[in-house]
């Protein structure tokens, strides 16, 4: 099955009872039992909902794995996969990473005992030589946010292989549209699918997926016994916005290589971050691993016209200065003070979130007034 069928009709079935083509929101917090520990299935909504079960078959299907599991948000599902983890234990993890979660791993995690190495993932060398008997695990987002840097997954893959370590991969700027990180090696993935899964901006959700059957049965563990499990509505919400992943990624791509066109021009743009660019660093391995380059796009503007970054967002008209991505809309962000603040100065600037980086989600708007709103940012 192509994945665009897949997107829509995975995990998904006519209700039995009625028919009904779409699956039934289950607003239940406990199941009737024929007897005691005899049920259909499930028994209590936080380890198994009918509206979930459907999302989470859905899920693994599109990433093609074997287990999918749903989160009340992404980092509920980072919480839970950490939680296979015990105090000794060693993290490497990229240094461009999604601020939520370097503030999870080194100020929550870090104080249970484990440790977290944030390096570049360009020199895959450097990154072997930290590998030790303590380590369990390596962390990756790629593309990252908010720099948009290409991580070789297979390499990452093959480097875990070769130790037993789990490979965790980030795949929630790409979707699985654009790329499927269980294929080249990962053991795991995790989505924010408050992101692209979702696709409207109105729901907040994590998934993880993997085909490791003990990973599972931590995880599944890990979401009962937590309890960060998301609900139903916001299930049915993520199902309906799965259905329109294949078609939202293309207009958002098309609408970001516009943008980026645009962007490369202009006088006052100084570095254009886009892995569709010949220049970017990670282009080939992107063109290798990805099926496109996606809708994000970040941007610096030239020295002299840096202090004007943060007014810039503020002068845009269809672009909405927010936190979040893959809505729709399109948005605009500083991420030094917002989704990356959390993050200490000379640790993000280390890994190039500069206070005159620029982050922008392109939605699906017509691509000619998203061009025309930053050209009028730019020169105002």
């Amino acid at each position: 099955m192509k994945l665009a069928t897949k997107l829509i009709h995975a995990g998904q079935h006519p209700d039995p009872s009625t028919g009904a083509v779409m699956t039934p929101v289950y607003l239940t917090s406990t199941y009737a039992q024929e007897f005691p520990d005899q049920h259909k299935g499930y028994d209590y909504s936080r380890a198994g909902n009918p509206t979930r079960k459907a999302l989470e078959d859905n899920l693994a299907a599109i990433e093609n794995g074997k287990f999918g599991f749903a989160f009340s948000s992404g980092m509920g599902a980072v919480d839970a996969i950490l939680k296979c983890l015990k105090p000794g234990d060693e993290v490497i993890a990229t240094n461009d990473l999604y601020g939520g979660t370097y503030r999870l791993f080194s100020q929550t995690f870090a104080a249970y005992g484990i440790k977290f190495h944030f390096v570049s993932f360009d020199d895959m060398d450097a990154v072997a030589q930290l590998v030790n008997p303590n380590t369990k695990m390596i962390w990756i987002e790629t593309p990252t946010n908010p720099t948009l840097k290409i991580i070789d997954i297979e390499a990452c893959g093959n480097l875990s292989k070769q130790h037993g370590l789990i490979l965790v991969a980030d795949n929630t700027f790409a979707s699985p549209w654009l790329q499927n990180p269980l294929d080249l090696g990962a053991d795991v993935v995790m989505h924010s699918a408050t992101k692209y899964l979702g696709g409207h901006s109105d729901l907040i959700m994590g998934a993880l997926i993997t085909s490791d059957e003990t990973l599972a049965e931590q995880i599944f563990f890990n979401q009962k016994s937590t309890g960060a499990t998301p609900g139903p509505m916001d299930c049915f919400l993520a199902l309906r916005g799965i259905k329109t992943l294949h078609l939202r990624m293309q207009a958002h791509e098309k609408n970001a290589a516009a943008i980026v066109d645009m962007l490369v021009s202009h006088p006052r743009v100084g570095k254009v971050f886009y892995p569709g660019l010949e220049s970017h660093p990670g282009h080939e391995i992107a063109k290798r691993q990805m099926r496109g380059f996606g809708g994000m796009v970040s941007f610096e503007l030239k020295p002299e016209f840096v202090g004007d970054s943060q007014r810039l967002m503020t002068r845009t008209k269809v672009f909405t200065l927010a936190e979040s991505l893959g809505g729709v809309e399109s948005l605009i962000s500083h991420p030094a003070s917002m989704t990356h603040a959390s993050i200490p100065r000379e640790i993000r600037e280390k890994s190039g979130v500069t206070d005159g980086l620029i982050r922008m989600s392109v939605g699906v708007e017509d691509g000619e007034d998203l061009v025309a709103d930053l050209k009028q940012a730019l020169e105002g």
